[in-house]
């Protein structure tokens, strides 16, 4: 009996640790899956189909469902069920795939490559502190969610001064943001494994906080590698 009450806590902290790393796993297959799909879509639709990208109601349509499709996965994800949350995860990094496309009709193959090399690097390192870090990050976040609110201001009012000081300024803000973000985020979703772990979530919320996860960091890694585009990419 005495050996069965040293083994339970033991057993239980495995339990616990296979938890927190199945949820982890679904958080950053869901994530690598979304941007391989994205990538796909976008080279493509690059190499084969280049009038879609060129047909602005195309694109229009695909901008509007886009946000329609990450609004209604951010605001309805506790009604729906966690297959409605994947279908809906599929279809937004396709849609933004369509989006993306136009990426590599604007900027050379070795630039893409090259930048979408860099940000996996500074994703990962970022994202590697944020999840080891035993400062808390919330007040990290809420600074880099200001300045987000901030430069999709200054980016609006750049549609209409068309000033390339203000989008210098504005790209390199933007990286700053999130880069941030992906250290605050990685530690908001390693809080969320623990969480799993404990045994505080079903296995269906489980797998739907782990689609959010996905997008969160999906958002992250894009508009990162989006922003280092433009400062460094270069154009054909």
């Amino acid at each position: 009996m005495a050996y069965e009450t040293l083994k339970d806590p033991v057993a239980m902290q495995a339990e616990q640790a296979a938890l927190q790393s199945s949820f982890f796993n679904r958080v950053f297959g869901w994530m690598f899956f979304g941007l391989g799909l994205s990538g796909a879509v976008a080279w493509v639709l690059a190499s084969r189909y280049q009038n879609v990208i060129r047909n602005p109601q195309i694109m229009l349509v695909s901008c509007i469902l886009t946000l329609v499709v990450v609004l209604g996965l951010s605001w309805g994800i506790k009604k729906i069920s966690s297959g409605v949350a994947m279908a809906g995860f599929i279809l937004y990094a396709g849609l933004n795939g369509v989006m993306l496309s136009s990426v590599f009709l604007v900027y050379e193959l070795g630039s893409v490559v090259q930048i979408f090399c860099i940000t996996s690097v500074m994703f990962g390192a970022m994202g590697l502190w944020g999840y080891v870090t035993k400062s808390d990050l919330s007040g990290l976040g809420s600074i880099c969610f200001m300045g987000l609110i901030g430069i999709i201001i200054a980016s609006l009012v750049n549609l209409f001064l068309g000033s390339d000081s203000l989008d210098f300024v504005i790209s390199i803000l933007g990286v700053l943001i999130f880069t941030g973000l992906t250290a605050f985020d990685v530690q908001k979703i390693k809080r969320l494994a623990v969480a799993a772990g404990e045994g505080l979530f079903t296995d269906e919320i489980a797998k739907k906080c782990a689609i959010i996860g996905a997008l969160t960091l999906y958002l992250d890694f894009i508009n990162l590698f989006l922003y280092l585009l433009r400062l460094f990419g270069r154009r054909k």
